[in-house]
């Protein structure tokens, strides 16, 4: 179950990615991140109104569901900045590396790693500077180092986001965490738009899209999450970081990125390892 949960979150985030790529290279970020978190966070509390187990909630897991909202909103704003600045070739597979950090930190912890685990982190970090490698420098240089850095911050935000929200549920109740988790980021992003004296100007038209990509990105993170009471739930942790494999193959139908041979090795490479963690 924890692996269904993850493989439709990898769907949901990738329809969003690539609607990310889009309609950041013509609308300004920091409103249009407000807007579909704030649409998202409209559209899950009728349904954490209506649900149980608020009364299991623990000061604890209130603390933490609220770290995994300022987690989630740092990667948000992380990865709209990478989307808009480099092509989903570069961004995707970077961000979607994210299961070393998992890991890295069972293995501080003392969970025993497997020979085969350390044999796929390595393939999914050479698949990475591979990708960065073969990425073609499109905008120069600079705009590719610095979509670089954003999806690195992006994958490390988005693990410790699901680690923490898990480590909630368990403390708590998956609906609470979840909705309290939601709104520490949309207030989080609000204050920046606030402090930034940035204009919330959303054209009415694209409301309808923004709120589509409400749900995906919150109905994505909420099944992740939910998997924290489940057995493995680490298994859809991994198994939605294949969002960046899907975020590719759909980049090339709709948006016709080109992918040269060797760009498409590098990026198997990448998601065969990852594919190995949850092995």
């Amino acid at each position: 179950m924890s692996l269904i949960l993850g493989l439709y979150a990898a769907g949901a985030w990738a329809f969003h990615d690539l609607f990310v790529r889009q309609m950041t290279q013509k609308l300004a970020i920091v409103p249009m991140l407000f807007t579909v978190l704030l649409l998202g966070t409209v559209l899950l509390a009728p349904v954490a109104a209506l649900g149980t187990g608020w009364a299991a909630m623990t000061l604890p897991a209130y603390g933490i569901a609220v770290g995994a909202g300022a987690a989630f909103a740092v990667a948000s704003l992380c990865l709209y900045l990478a989307f808009s600045i480099g092509p989903v070739k570069l961004v995707a597979p970077i961000i979607g590396a994210y299961p070393v950090l998992s890991v890295g930190w069972a293995a501080v912890n003392g969970t025993a790693i497997s020979g085969l685990q350390w044999g796929a982190v390595l393939g999914i970090v050479g698949g990475v500077a591979l990708v960065a490698t073969l990425s073609d420098a499109s905008g120069g240089s600079d705009r590719k180092i610095r979509a670089i850095v954003f999806s690195i911050l992006t994958g490390a935000c988005f693990a410790a986001t699901f680690a923490t929200s898990q480590a909630a549920v368990r403390l708590g109740a998956d609906l609470p965490v979840i909705f309290v988790a939601r709104v520490t980021a949309t207030v989080l992003i609000g204050v920046m738009l606030i402090v930034g004296r940035r204009p919330w100007t959303m054209s009415a038209r694209i409301w309808g899209t923004l709120a589509v990509l409400g749900f995906l990105d919150a109905s994505a993170l909420a099944l992740v999450t939910t998997a924290g009471s489940l057995p493995n739930p680490e298994f859809a942790a991994v198994a939605s970081s294949l969002f960046g494999m899907l975020t590719v193959i759909l980049a090339r139908i709709f948006l016709n990125e080109p992918m040269t041979r060797p760009q498409w090795i590098a990026v198997v490479v990448v998601f065969g390892g990852i594919g190995l963690l949850g092995s």
